[in-house]
């Protein structure tokens, strides 16, 4: 006697009998940008504030730390233990990620991390584990997230971000792309924040 499920995979199997095992992939997206350093930094600022984050350009990026501190009234914070001291602020307590359990981490003002790259086409940040990044948690679990995105770590465009976190995947290293805060408008299409991370999200580009 054929089990449903016996019966479901023979059907599926007759339905792709006929299908090629593998199909060509078209390569004829643009693998590179063509904007200058100012115009891929333009754009990502912009899109990013379209997502309703907070962008800040500064060549200070200590200062712009505090100030997005100090705006959201975050007084303690967790940070990576490698996370550069020129990033740590002072007149807020610092508290070093040393594998803080998730309550810890819920009760935390915020985070403040750097990253490993960005892409300005999508306004998008990927976070590695890479130095002054700490887990995942830390930048997932508290609802304010300050990150600190180096100038030329900003690509242009996806493919040429995927190449610049492809050292990382090889390594099988976690990696988390973030594209705005937390929102999603699954239900009715309304739009709620915070679900699945920080409902707010203050990006500091370091030139």
């Amino acid at each position: 006697m054929t089990s449903p499920r016996e019966a479901i995979l023979a059907r599926v199997r007759a339905s792709l009998a006929d299908t090629p095992s593998a199909v060509a992939v078209s390569r004829t997206y643009r693998l590179r940008g063509e904007r200058d350093r100012a115009g891929v930094i333009e754009l990502f600022v912009e899109r990013v504030r379209a997502y309703e984050a907070t962008v800040v350009v500064a060549d200070d990026p200590g200062a712009a730390v505090a100030s997005a501190l100090e705006a959201a009234g975050a007084r303690r914070v967790g940070i990576a233990p490698d996370l550069d001291r020129r990033l740590r602020p002072p007149g807020v307590e610092l508290i070093e990620d040393q594998g803080l359990d998730s309550r810890d981490l819920d009760g935390l003002d915020g985070a403040v991390t750097t990253c490993a790259s960005a892409c300005a086409e999508t306004g998008t940040i990927a976070i590695d584990g890479g130095p002054g990044q700490g887990r995942r948690a830390l930048s997932l679990v508290p609802d304010l997230h300050v990150c600190v995105v180096r100038a030329e770590a900003i690509v242009e465009t996806v493919p040429e971000l995927i190449a610049a976190l492809e050292p990382s995947a090889r390594e099988g290293r976690p990696i988390v792309l973030v594209s705005g805060p937390s929102a999603t408008s699954d239900i009715e299409l309304t739009r709620v924040e915070g679900v699945h991370g920080p409902r707010r999200l203050v990006v500091i580009v370091a030139t």
